[in-house]
């Protein structure tokens, strides 16, 4: 089905096959009519079924039909619970849009306030924001809601996760109630269904496969390892395999920036992204992925919703998240837009119980795949162990400055009862100070004591010094 079949106009088709799109997925197919009629909607879907497409589509279909002289102030609301995410519609929007007369503006915390607010009174039609952000404009009274006609909530259950709940409720106490409100989220919870059901009216319900599993076109790989031997499985994974475009989750922002220096050290290009980067070292990072100029990208649960990137080959749970929606939305970022996708979750011993909520909540039971053979650095035998575990009869060439380590190397006798040079020690007392409370009659000699066993050790004795070393100190002190 065509997307002019769906009552688009010509401009937006246009520019939807200027994106490179042909055809309408699943959800966009049912959702565009509906929210082109003019109804609530709520949209439940798999991560990766295009979601994003189908609120973008109708608002700018409307908006642009609209007579914009009649309407002044921002005239579309579209909330989101991550900065990326945010970015990412934005940039949606212009897309879609570029043949059509509308303005849109992405409205987050991490840069200038100010550069906001003068974009918003130049006029705005579709604001994209964050609930933290959008609230402090609304107490500076720097954004004006009052004209907005169509309300989006995207990632609905993303909000309750993250604890934005209640500034949403605020903020749509702002709006008109005269709107269309247009609910998407990749779960619907039961605090979802209560928050629809005090915003939304008559909605219509949609819903794409089955509500907790993963798209089919995503292939899951569950390898058991040793929590020491991640990093090597991971970079043994990377040079070895086809893994062009890799996107690696952590459960910390320290995990994240541990493994990012680990694989720039064995030379593979990656970064790092997480809430500890300024928004615009996020955002350089996101685009030098997107522009191919990493192989890595190594990121925290907060950009598990908010990144959307065309090609990802692979998804690595490099932790098993401690949530089970997590889990789902992680291996949505690849195998997007019906393309295939790989998904590989590392598992430890005490992650094992994290497993087992992710197999409850995708009614699904995971099994534990063969390990890829590595060499693991911990596993790799020491220099100086090789000698050590050579063969009987075999001969082994000795180097310059390899040091005999036992009594055979030296005919039986230890390296302490050799002088410089090799030459035997004589078997007398050494000359020095003796031990406080012993004479020198009373000191071991270095030789070997009466049960055979050699005295003294590899070095001297910290009772005295030798007579050739006292003898160059008395040199070095009378030159001066």
């Amino acid at each position: 089905m065509p997307f002019k079949s769906l009552g688009l106009c010509d401009p937006l088709v246009q520019g939807i096959l200027a994106t490179g799109y042909t055809a309408p997925t699943e959800i966009q197919s049912e959702a565009i009519p509906a929210v082109l009629a003019g109804r609530d909607l709520i949209g439940c879907a798999q991560t990766g079924t295009g979601k994003t497409a189908a609120f973008v589509l109708p608002i700018l279909h409307r908006l642009s039909h609209e007579n914009k002289a009649a309407h002044k102030g921002v005239r579309s609301l579209i909330l989101t619970p991550t900065r990326e995410l945010a970015v990412q519609i934005e940039q949606c929007v212009e897309e879609y849009g570029r043949f059509i007369k509308l303005h849109a503006l992405a409205v987050y915390g991490g840069v200038s306030m100010e550069n906001q607010i003068r974009t918003l009174r130049r006029g705005v039609d579709i604001v994209v924001a964050t609930p933290g952000r959008l609230m402090d404009h609304l107490q500076r009274r720097t954004i004006d809601l009052r004209a907005v006609e169509v309300l989006v909530l995207d990632e609905a259950d993303r909000m309750f996760d993250m604890g934005f709940i209640n500034d949403v409720k605020k903020i749509i106490g702002h709006l008109p109630a005269n709107r269309q409100t247009l609910l998407f989220s990749a779960t619907m919870s039961k605090e979802v269904k209560g928050l629809a059901a005090g915003v939304q009216k008559d909605p219509k319900m949609i819903q794409i496969g089955q509500q907790h599993n993963p798209i089919e076109t995503i292939t899951q790989h569950i390898y058991p390892v040793r929590k020491d031997q991640k990093m090597d499985l991971l970079r043994h994974l990377l040079q070895s395999g086809n893994m062009y475009c890799v996107l690696v989750f952590s459960r910390t922002r320290h995990g994240a920036d541990k493994i990012n220096k680990h694989l720039d050290r064995a030379g593979i290009k990656s970064v790092s992204i997480h809430s500890g980067r300024t928004q615009s070292q996020r955002q350089k990072a996101l685009d030098g992925f997107k522009q191919n100029k990493f192989q890595v990208m190594v990121a925290t649960d907060i950009a598990a919703r908010g990144i959307d990137v065309d090609g990802i080959s692979h998804v690595v749970n490099f932790d098993v998240p401690a949530f089970a929606e997590d889990y789902v939305h992680r291996i949505g970022r690849t195998g997007r837009a019906k393309a295939l996708g790989d998904a590989i979750t590392f598992v430890s011993d005490d992650e094992k119980q994290y497993l087992h909520r992710i197999e409850k909540f995708i009614g699904k039971k995971l099994k534990f795949e063969p390990c890829p053979v590595f060499a693991s650095r911990k596993a790799e035998p020491k220099p100086d162990q090789s000698a050590s575990n050579e063969k009987p009869g075999q001969h082994q060439e000795k180097k310059h400055y390899d040091k005999p380590r036992d009594a055979k190397a030296h005919g039986g006798k230890r390296h302490d009862e050799r002088g410089h040079g090799g030459k035997p020690r004589q078997d007398k007392p050494r000359e020095g100070r003796p031990e406080q409370g012993q004479s020198h009659e009373s000191r071991p000699h270095y030789g070997k004591s009466q049960s055979g066993r050699p005295q003294g050790g590899g070095s001297f004795s910290s009772g005295g010094k030798s007579k050739s070393f006292r003898n160059r100190r008395k040199k070095h002190t009378r030159r001066f």
